[in-house]
């Protein structure tokens, strides 16, 4: 731990007094209502959790229209969310601590929950919201009381439940530019006294991409999805609640692909970085547009997942036993050309599969002045990766790339508040895993085309050649705990500091590699954080406040490094030594009784993220670089303002922004894939029948057309790189019916 800690945590404690602290994201409402959360596996008013905690409700969800995962990241300080491939695979980073990495093989840094199933797999990642209750952010370590141990955070993300106090449904449509047009409805049906069936899908096709590939003359980037989800609830007394859920999706889309960069000068062009810079063999796209190039080979972005989670929560005396089991089975393949140019150099398919079972087993209660929880929780995922590589123009040969990984892990949790006097509680938790995974991974040179393979040198005709092989098994034992104290001076204002630790375990690159080392494990990874924190309500002004400082002490940080151990550069997840995290958010809620129907909402985020010194194979890293997707400076606003134009009806208007710092994209600190600081503005006029249930709205999202970068690859001994951007503005009409 870094000595001077302390006095930077009470410089932070002073920033919060000072700064506007909010709560999190409250259920867009005419006053100040109570926040209902489960973050603690309790039905809890947001105030009384000692941590935290951002919940974006169902009505932000379709009002602001958070489709993924991304949109997130405008509504919440201090999180960031990056896309791997444009328009797919997204990657969270909460408070500079994230995943910064594309391999399916991996598991999030910020654990993903959905109905309180764990997703194993970044392949995973990219899904659409629809018939959402909420969503919550748990900032900082989380093990003591979820399934998987993380180190940056838990997303919870849960669906609405089939409710047994009558009939609802619900349908929505909308209709927006680039001939995008989507289709989702809900109907929840009581069949009898005990039982109710929930049904929810979504529809999503879009028939013009934002990409523009020169090279067929078409657009590319469609999308065509289906989703569907089934949920069957049976409470047959006050002492038993059984839910089974079954749901899945297919998608036939189409990738969007990055903008080219090279290294080789034109007559009077600087290089690297500037558009007219040429690739090896004289290929460059000067246009300046991220959205339009010379892009080879197919666009697909396919997508087959089913899943199923059977939830029982039982009664036994005062205690209450739940029972979690989750299964599902993804598939996914997909074409995308990182060289970005109309020649095959190192374009590949992808495809993976993962299958996981997961069961969480857990006990809670309250005795005397003690509310518990003890739990298991064991998991075996099994994720396997086949991916044929192109590099006829770069070495005259093809390759492919396979990984088979089997993940089994098990823990133990304990969680526990003790209430020390009427304002003073006491939070203990502690958390032992165990974690084996198994990996066999290679890459070889087919030799498929004549005369020879200029990779490895062999004529065509040879068998192919292994270039890179790793048969390893790695364990991983690990402890986690957590330590707060909870005081509330008064009923609507709470005080919390806490300490806890958060354990990532290692595992395996898998992607393309020219040597054995560069697939070599990786080590585990682990966090302590300190945190205070502050939240109130102020009944009287309209306020729900709340700001929260923390330290973070990171070692063995997982992260992209450059490896040029082997015949060609890869960037590939390594450990660095060592970062240093402090910051602060801070959020309010503001509904001003002078003006009835007025919400407004705000939140900052500050960061300080530096890396310690670390080595790569281009050499030594001094210590000062910062954390990738880790911007110094995030804000968010809100403001909606509703009123009655008629009987019976009103008119809604709402106005958001979204302020990011600038940010690197890798441990290096390349500046060719630095994203550039940026506003995002968004905007919302709605017309609301309160009898009729009937919404119709106007919406833009993006409405300045602001391009900032969200990855980026750079491989300078190949010449060149490419650039990956947020999508354009896009704006539309929709209307939707409550029955």
């Amino acid at each position: 731990m870094s000595r001077s800690m302390p006095a930077k945590l009470l410089r932070l404690a002073l920033l919060t007094s000072a700064a506007l602290p909010g709560a999190a994201l409250a259920q867009e409402a005419t006053e100040v209502a109570e926040v209902t959360v489960t973050a603690q596996k309790r039905t809890q008013d947001l105030l009384d959790v000692g941590g935290s905690v951002s919940v974006v409700a169902a009505e932000q969800v379709a009002g602001r229209r958070v489709e993924q995962v991304r949109d997130l990241a405008a509504l919440t300080p201090n999180l960031d969310v990056k896309e791997q491939a444009p328009g797919a695979m997204p990657v969270i980073t909460v408070r500079g601590v994230g995943l910064d990495d594309f391999s399916s093989t991996n598991n999030p840094s910020a654990g993903i929950y959905i109905d309180e199933v764990y997703l194993a797999s970044l392949a995973q990642m990219s899904f659409d919201f629809f018939d959402v209750e909420r969503v919550e952010l748990l900032k900082g370590p989380q093990g003591t009381l979820y399934g998987r141990n993380s180190t940056a955070g838990a997303l919870n993300i849960l669906t609405a439940r089939p409710s047994l106090a009558g009939f609802s449904a619900r349908a929505a449509a909308s209709y927006g530019n680039y001939e995008a047009a989507d289709i989702e409805g809900m109907v929840n049906v009581p069949l009898g006294e005990t039982v109710a069936l929930r049904l929810a899908a979504k529809g999503i096709r879009q028939g013009e991409g934002y990409w523009f590939n020169r090279v067929i003359g078409e657009d590319i980037g469609r999308r065509k999805l289906a989703l569907g989800r089934a949920q069957l609830r049976w409470t047959p007394s006050e002492d038993l609640d059984v839910i089974f859920k079954i749901e899945g999706q297919r998608a036939r889309s189409e990738m969007g692909q990055g903008e080219f960069f090279g290294y080789a000068p034109t007559p009077g062009a600087p290089c690297p970085g500037d558009p007219a810079c040429a690739n090896l063999f004289g290929y460059s796209d000067p246009d300046g547009d991220p959205f339009t190039g010379d892009w080879s080979g197919e666009h697909f972005y396919d997508i087959d997942q089913v899943g199923a989670t059977l939830r029982i929560e039982r009664k036994i005396g005062e205690a209450t036993l739940t029972s979690v089991t989750g299964y599902a089975n993804f598939a996914r393949s997909f074409y995308i050309d990182t060289d970005a140019s109309p020649l095959r150099l190192t374009d590949f398919i992808q495809t993976d599969k993962v299958h996981q079972l997961s069961q969480e087993l857990r006990l809670s209660g309250e005795t005397g002045r003690a509310n518990w929880l003890v739990g298991g929780f064991y998991s075996r995922d099994g994720v396997r990766v086949y991916t044929p590589a192109f590099f006829e123009n770069l070495f005259n040969t093809r390759l492919l790339s396979t990984a088979d990984q089997e993940t089994t892990s098990a823990a133990a949790f304990a969680h526990a508040e003790w209430t020390l006097s009427d304002r003073l509680s006491l939070v203990t938790g502690l958390r032992y895993t165990w974690e084996k995974k198994s990996n066999l991974g290679e890459v070889h040179d087919l030799v498929a085309l004549c005369p020879a393979s200029f990779l490895t040198m062999a004529p065509c005709g040879t068998s192919p050649i292994r270039i890179a092989f790793v048969d390893d098994t790695i364990r991983d034992r690990n402890w986690s705990w957590k330590l707060g104290l909870n005081y509330k001076p008064t009923p609507l204002t709470l005080l919390y500091v806490s300490a806890s630790q958060g354990v990532k375990s290692g595992g395996f690159f898998s992607g393309f590699a020219t040597s054995s080392a560069q697939l070599q494990a990786y080590e585990p990874e682990r966090l302590i954080a300190y945190e205070a924190g502050w939240k109130t309500r102020v009944l009287e002004a309209g306020l729900s406040l709340s700001a929260s400082a923390f330290y973070y002490d990171y070692k063995d940080v997982q992260t992209f490094i450059r490896d040029t151990s082997g015949a060609l550069p890869i960037q590939r997840l390594g450990n660095v030594g060592k970062a240093e995290l402090y910051g602060l958010d801070a959020e309010a809620v503001w509904r001003p009784a002078a003006l009835e129907g007025l919400t407004l909402q705000a939140g900052v985020g500050l960061l300080h993220a530096e890396l310690g010194a670390f080595t790569t194979a281009d050499g030594p890293v001094a210590a000062g670089n910062r954390l990738p997707n880790a911007p110094k400076v995030t804000f968010n606003l809100q403001a909606r303002y509703e009123r009655a134009v008629s009987e019976g009806w009103r008119v809604a208007l709402q106005g958001a922004g979204h302020y990011s710092d600038d940010a690197f994209k890798d441990a290096i600190n390349d500046p060719l894939v630095r994203q550039e600081s940026y506003w995002s503005w968004d905007g919302r006029v709605s017309l609301i029948g309160e009898e009729s249930g009937l919404e119709l709205a106007l919406w833009g999202k993006n409405l300045s057309d602001e391009r900032h970068l969200t990855q980026g690859l750079d491989l300078p001994a190949l010449g060149y790189g490419n650039r990956n951007y947020n999508a354009p503005r896009t704006y539309g009409v929709s209307i939707a019916k409550r029955w």
